[in-house]
């Protein structure tokens, strides 16, 4: 028997080793990303204008025009790329929103840089190498491929909802935050993205009338991964999350059968905590 696979619930005592994300992505592994650079720095100089394809984002009025825009999207996925995210299309896609539009304006001076952000309801935006290497490892073995169908727990501002938009065909997010779910309802309605849907409700229960999900994204921290969510989880799908207390750590969970789970640490992280109920 294979000594990852475990059935889940599972207590944090049983966290079986630890590993890089670049060490999870062995094709990715050595080679150049010169190729990717440069295409993420020719979409980026049409960001401003046009993130998904339609008409151009309004841009608040902070100093921050197309071209501030474009430098600061490709300085920030270069930066990411030198961090030791190597997925193409999670480059691409970080490179195609942009951030300071999800931040409050008086932050949107720190919005490229590597550090979380308050968003209001005690909560933050994730920082950006979080994001990149989160949706990295939730996209193990997808290469160019889209994946079919991502829930999200936690939309906060809806940064990183926008982003697995670009990535997934079908995108569904979850907040329990009233003030924060309509938030994010403001930040992403100029986008007009057709296929991702946001739930005001218990992210912990997850969508059980879409499910299953290839892959589930948790944003907040647990003290193990709620069972609910592991029953969605489509066989060969992957969920990632942050687990624990005072000590968290990032975790990449496969389900490998109907009734089999197995689970990899990636790393120590610090998350808010995943709570129950809606407010």
């Amino acid at each position: 028997m294979n000594k990852k696979a475990k059935s889940f619930p599972l207590p944090l005592s049983s966290v079986v080793g630890r590993t890089s994300f670049e060490k999870l992505n062995p094709q990715g592994a050595g080679k150049s990303f010169a190729g990717s650079q440069t295409a993420i720095q020719n979409k980026a100089e049409n960001l401003a204008l046009n993130a998904f394809g339609r008409k151009p984002l309004s841009l608040p009025e902070t100093g921050w025009n197309g071209s501030a825009v474009s430098r600061s999207l490709r300085s920030m996925t270069e930066r990411l790329a030198r961090g030791g995210v190597k997925d193409a299309v999670v480059l691409q896609a970080m490179g195609q929103i942009p951030r300071h539009l999800f931040v409050e304006s008086g932050l949107s001076g720190q919005a490229y840089a590597d550090i979380a952000l308050p968003i209001g309801s005690h909560q933050t935006i994730s920082k950006p190498s979080t994001v990149a290497k989160m949706l990295e490892a939730l996209r193990i073995g997808k290469r160019e491929s889209m994946m079919q169908k991502v829930l999200e727990i936690g939309t906060g501002c809806g940064y990183q909802a926008a982003i697995l938009a670009k990535i997934a065909n079908e995108v569904y997010s979850i907040e329990r935050v009233k003030t924060l779910h309509e938030l994010a309802r403001r930040n992403l309605r100029p986008m007009r993205i057709a296929n991702l849907r946001l739930h005001y409700g218990d992210g912990m229960l997850g969508l059980p009338q879409v499910a299953p999900f290839d892959g589930i994204v948790v944003a907040a921290a647990g003290l193990k991964v709620p069972e609910a969510l592991l029953k969605q989880l489509a066989v060969g799908g992957r969920l990632i999350a942050p687990v624990g207390g005072e000590r968290q750590t990032l975790q990449l969970v496969t389900r490998t059968a109907e009734t089999r789970w197995e689970k990899i640490v990636l790393d120590d992280c610090h998350f808010v905590p995943l709570q129950k109920g809606i407010v």
